[in-house]
Order: C-alpha cells, then structure tokens, then sequence
C-alpha cells in the first residue's frame, strides 16, 4: 500500500478524537494506524494527558514520541521519559492566579509538574482522586521550583468556555490558557506553548513539512494544532471553535470517524 497523497503524518487527540466515551479504543482505529504506519506514514498523539496518563498507549503508537500536557512535554513511550519540556515560571504561576481571583475569587488551583502532581486543599482531583499527591498552599507548592507543565485552574460552577475568557483577560499576556471540555477546568501552559508548537518540532525533526501532516482533534486545546497542519479534521460533535479551525469534519468518535477519515485516505493513495 502506497502513503497517502500529501500525508506523511497523522497527528492526533486522544480523548473524544480516538478514545471513546467508553474509555476504549476500537478494533477499528487501531488497525487504521497500523495500515498508515505500514504504509510509511507517522502516526503520533498530541494531548493534554500527562506522561503517566499515556504510558499505556504503546500498544496503539508504537515505541514513539508523544506530545503531552498540550505541547509542554515531549514523551519517549519506549524508555517512559521526559525528552524536553517548557515550564511554567513560578513567578507566573503565582501572578496568573491572583489575576484570575481578582474576578473568580472561588477559582482552586492544581499544578502538574515534573515532579508529580500538586493541588491546593480546595481543589478536588476527578481522575487522580486516589493517586499519592502534594497538598499545601500555592507558594508552598512551588518554592522547589518543581517544573510546572500544566497549571490547572477550576470553578465548578464557571463553564470552561466563561472561565477561559476570564483567564485569558486576566493573563493571557503571562502564560497559554486553553481547555479540553470539562466544565469549569482551565488548562494552563508557558507563554508560546500549544500543542501546534511541539507538533512542529517533533515534525521537524522528522523531516515532515506542516502541509504533509493531517490532524484530528474535538477540543479548544486543539485548535492550534488543527490550524497549522496543512490536512485537519474537526470531529463531529467537538467544540464549536474546533468546527470552525478545522478544514473538514470527520464523523464522531464513537463511530470511529479518525478511522474513517485514514481508510478513505489510504484507498485513493
């Protein structure tokens, strides 16, 4: 089978693009990657998970690199480690958050870095409930400079898409804040960071040009992503923004629309 015309990578989401809301990923999507990877053309994960969220993915990508934490941490899945990373300066971290309180004081705090994972006593992890955390005050958290990747900002009764426009206003001018669809959870990076900007890099490196790489994601965190990539697919039922980023649409991922959009390419190669 020959590579598909113009694509020499196909970069992908993972929550809501290819992982169902059953948690799986179908007979049906993998061998769609398989089909693309024999037919010489990359397949990698560009997400918002956290190194320790994807270690399990070697199965579906292979012994390669991934994109985690939304650009700010590049992922060797064969040896588990960090290959490169962009923090968040703790002077940021600290600055962002009192920005925002001065609008949404109720606004709690979370920090994933490159020590692990750190919250304030309000903030109430959802997927990490029983994993082993630091607990302490922000200034606390941060005065060993720990490497934020990921500052985690919630308002449980703030829509995402309201608290990222109070994020924004408040410091955007300081750090990259973005969302991936749960209610009331910001996502922030370093100033610069997206998941466009590693993609770019790690496409770079392996000698593939932004036209050549078609993407797939469902979230606002993607839309940097989908805008730079010369081939991009907003699933269906994703967010509006993505919608409207994207070239096209793909099905849903429950009816495993990446998987559809890959055999249509792969057949007209």
């Amino acid at each position: 089978m020959s590579v598909p015309a113009g694509v020499r990578l196909v970069a992908t989401d993972l929550d809501g693009t290819v992982v169902r809301t059953d948690g799986t990923v179908s007979v049906r999507t993998r061998a769609a990657f398989d089909a693309c990877r024999e037919a010489g053309v990359h397949v990698v994960a560009v997400t918002g998970r956290p190194p320790r969220w994807v270690v399990d993915l070697a199965d579906l990508f292979g012994p390669v690199v991934v994109v985690c934490a939304n650009g700010a941490i590049t992922f060797d899945l064969a040896t588990s480690s960090v290959l490169s990373s962009r923090t968040v300066p703790p002077a940021a971290v600290l600055e962002t958050v009192t920005a925002v309180r001065r609008e949404l004081p109720g606004v709690s705090a979370a920090l994933e870095t490159l020590a692990g994972f750190r919250h304030e006593p309000a903030y109430v992890p959802r997927y990490d409930a029983l994993r082993t955390a630091v607990v302490g005050e922000l200034p606390e958290l941060l005065s060993d400079d720990p490497g934020v990747v990921k500052l985690l900002l919630r308002e449980d009764t703030t829509p995402s898409d309201v608290l990222l426009d109070v994020v924004q206003r408040a410091a955007g001018h300081l750090v990259e804040p973005t969302h991936s669809g749960m209610d009331g959870l910001v996502e922030v990076s370093a100033r610069g960071v997206s998941k466009a900007s590693a993609l770019a890099e790690l496409a770079a490196g392996l000698g593939v040009d932004a036209a050549d790489v078609a993407a797939f994601g469902d979230m606002p965190n993607d839309v940097p992503m989908l805008r730079w990539a010369g081939h991009s697919y907003a699933v269906g039922g994703g967010h509006p923004d993505v919608l409207t980023a994207a070239s096209a649409v793909a099905p849903p991922c429950d009816e495993d629309g990446v998987a559809q959009v890959l055999e249509r390419l792969l057949a007209t190669a």
